[in-house]
C-alpha cells in the first residue's frame, strides 16, 4: 500500500508553491541524508544527534530476531502477558501497533495508583514487565518498576525472569537493569523519544506481545522512497506544505479517523506533532476528532481537518469532504510519514522539533511538591461534592461549576483552545473523555483531551511553550486507594497529586488560566461534570 495525500479547493496553490520551494531546497534529500543545518544554526547541535530514526528500518532489522527468540523463550516458560511502562513515544507506538493488529498489551503509562493496581493485580507469574525510558529517570517508569520488583518477589517469583528494559546505551537505568542481570535492549540514542516508533521502543513491546514486527518494517521500508525524492508528489512535503505552508495559517490541526485499519494513529500524531512543534511561541496543536464532533459542523477558520482513510486517492475521487487533507497508507508507513512530515514542519516554521525546553518545568514543581509536601489547598467552593479551584478568584466569583466554565471559555481569546486533563484512573472513569465533545460544543473552540500524567512528556510542550492560546480545565479524583512506592519517601497517589498541582503552578506561571475539578464520589460527580458542560 502506498501513501497517498490529498489536499483539495484554496489550500491547494498554495500548498503546491510551498512544496515547490521545499523541492527546490532539497529539504526531503537533506532529511534522508540527515542534514543537521535544515533547522538553523541554533538547532544545528540538537539536531546532529536526533536524526537516527531516518535510518531507523535497517538499524532496527537485527532486533527482530532477538525480539522473536525472547517471545518464544517467554512462551516455553509459560509468560504470556505483557506490561508496557513507558510515557509518551514509549508508550504511544506501541499501543497503535497492538491495536491495531489485535495482540493484548496492558499500556501502563499512569500513577494513578488504582491504574498501577490493576496492572499489578493480573497473574503475575504470567507477566513480563517491559521498562521503556529512553533517559532512565522517568520518575513514572522507575515507580512502577519498583512496585512490580516488590510485587514479584512478595510471590517468590524472580524479577529478572520477568522484567525487560528497553532504553538509551550508558543510561543510569540500563546499567543498573545490566548490573540486576535483566534483559536490556539498547536503542539508538541519536533517535528522540517521539520519533522512536520503529526502533528497540516500539517493536520490543508490540513484539513480545505478538505483533508481526517483521512485517510492519516492511511496510516501512516500501514507503522509504516516497519519502526519500525531491518531488512535488512527496508526500511528506505535501502534508507539511498542507500543514504548516498555507496562508492564513491555521495552527489547530484536527485529526479525524476514517475507515481507515489503523487503530488509535491520532492520539500517536497529537504528541509528535505538538511536542516537536509547540515552542518559541508557535506550534501546531493537533486536536483528536470524532467524524461527529462539533469542531467538524461549526469548523473554526484555524483549524484544517485531516481525515485518515483506508484509500485517499478513492475517497478523493468522492469528494465527500471537500476542503480536508486525505491520508492513507500502511501502518508502517504511516509512522515514517509523520515523522518526515513533521521534521519537515519544523523546517517552515523555523524552529527545532528535536527538543522540548519546557517539558521539564512541570517534572521540577512537582519535584518540588514531594519534596515539601505542602498542605492541599482549600477549594474555592465546593459543589454536589466537586472540590474546585482556580488560578485566578476571578473565575469563581459565579459559586457554581456552571459559572466557572462559563468564565474559563471567556478567557479564551478568539484563536483560543480548551485542554483537557483527565488526572484519575482511565480504567474506572474512561467515560470522562465524553467529555471533550460537550467542553468543544459549550466553548464552542477546539479541545484537546489528555490523560495525566501521559500528556506531560506529549502535548505538555505545546502547552507552556506554543502560542498563548489555551485554558485549561484539570479533572483530578480524590480516593483512598493509594500503593506505596518501594524505596521512595511518596506514594502514587501522592506523585500524581503533585503532578497535577506542579502542572498547575507552571500553566498559571505562564499566564494561562487553570480551573482544577476534584471528583470526591466518583460515580454521582462524573455525571454533574456532564451536566455542567451542557
Amino acid at each position: 500500500m502506498t501513501v497517498s495525500v490529498h489536499v483539495s479547493q484554496g489550500a491547494r496553490t498554495a500548498v503546491d508553491d510551498t512544496v515547490a520551494r521545499l523541492v527546490a531546497d532539497l529539504v526531503a534529500t537533506r532529511v534522508t541524508a540527515g542534514d543537521p543545518t535544515l533547522w538553523g544554526p541554533d538547532a544545528e547541535a540538537e539536531a546532529s544527534v536526533r536524526l537516527g530514526w531516518v535510518d531507523a528500518v535497517s538499524v532496527s532489522r537485527p532486533l527482530v530476531a532477538e525480539i522473536l527468540a525472547l517471545r518464544a523463550d517467554l512462551a516455553a516458560r509459560g509468560v504470556d502477558r505483557v506490561v508496557l511502562s513507558g510515557m509518551g513515544g514509549s508508550s504511544l507506538a506501541p499501543e497503535v501497533i497492538a491495536k491495531t493488529v489485535g495482540v493484548q498489551l496492558t499500556i501502563l503509562d499512569s500513577t494513578s495508583p488504582a491504574q498501577v493496581l490493576s496492572a499489578l493485580d493480573g497473574d503475575l507469574a504470567r507477566t513480563v514487565l517491559v521498562v521503556s525510558s529512553k533517559s532512565g529517570t522517568t520518575v513514572e517508569t522507575d515507580s512502577h518498576r519498583r512496585a512490580f520488583e516488590a510485587a514479584f518477589s512478595d510471590l517468590g517469583i524472580d524479577p529478572v525472569q520477568h522484567i525487560v528494559v528497553v532504553t538509551d546505551p550508558d543510561s543510569a537505568l540500563g546499567r543498573s537493569a545490566t548490573e540486576a542481570g535483566y534483559r536490556v535492549f539498547y536503542a539508538d540514542p541519536n533517535v528522540g523519544g517521539r520519533y522512536s516508533a520503529l526502533t528497540a521502543f516500539g517493536l520490543v513491546p508490540a513484539g513480545l506481545a505478538g505483533a508481526d514486527i517483521g512485517e510492519l518494517l516492511d511496510e516501512a521500508e516500501a514507503s522509504l522512497l516516497q519519502f526519500a525524492i525531491d518531488s512535488p508528489d512527496n508526500p511528506a512535503l505535501r502534508l507539511a506544505a498542507a500543514i504548516a505552508g498555507t496562508k492564513p495559517h491555521r495552527d489547530k490541526l484536527g485529526l479525524v479517523t476514517d475507515g481507515t485499519y489503523i487503530d488509535g494513529l491520532p492520539d500517536w500524531i497529537e504528541q509528535l506533532v505538538a511536542e516537536s512543534t509547540g515552542k518559541n511561541g508557535t506550534g501546531i496543536l493537533p486536536v483528536v476528532l470524532l467524524p461527529v464532533s462539533p469542531e467538524l459542523e461549526a469548523r473554526p477558520s484555524d483549524l484544517q481537518v485531516v481525515r485518515l482513510v483506508e484509500d485517499a486517492d478513492e475517497f478523493h475521487l468522492r469528494d465527500r469532504h471537500p476542503g480536508e487533507i486525505l491520508v492513507s497508507g500502511s501502518l508502517g508507513a504511516m509512522f515514517l510519514l509523520w515523522e518526515h512530515t513533521t521534521a519537515i514542519v519544523g523546517h517552515l516554521l523555523g524552529i527545532n522539533p528535536f527538543d522540548q525546553p519546557d517539558v521539564e518545568a512541570a517534572k521540577t514543581a512537582a519535584r518540588g511538591l514531594l519534596d515539601a509536601r505542602p498542605e492541599v489547598t482549600e477549594p474555592a467552593f465546593v459543589q454536589d461534592g466537586i472540590e474546585v479551584r482556580v488560578s485566578d478568584v476571578a473565575l469563581a466569583a459565579s459559586g457554581t461549576i456552571e459559572g466557572v466554565l462559563d468564565a474559563l471559555w471567556a478567557a479564551l481569546p478568539d484563536d483560543g483552545y480548551v485542554s483537557v486533563q483527565a488526572y484519575v484512573n482511565r480504567l474506572e472513569l474512561g467515560q470522562l473523555q465524553g467529555i471533550r465533545e460537550m467542553v468543544a460544543a459549550d466553548s464552542g473552540r477546539p479541545t484537546t483531551f489528555g490523560w495525566g500524567p501521559r500528556f506531560l512528556h506529549s502535548t505538555g510542550q505545546f502547552h507552556k511553550g506554543g502560542p498563548a492560546q489555551g485554558v485549561f480545565l484539570q479533572i483530578l479524583e480524590r480516593t483512598d486507594v493509594d500503593l506505596e512506592i518501594p524505596g521512595r519517601p511518596f506514594t502514587f497517589g501522592q506523585l500524581i497529586q503533585a503532578q497535577a498541582a506542579g502542572d498547575a503552578a507552571v500553566l498559571s506561571g505562564h499566564g494561562r488560566p487553570v480551573v482544577s475539578l476534584t471528583i470526591t464520589d466518583a460515580a454521582d460527580d462524573v455525571l454533574t461534570l456532564f451536566t455542567a458542560t451542557q
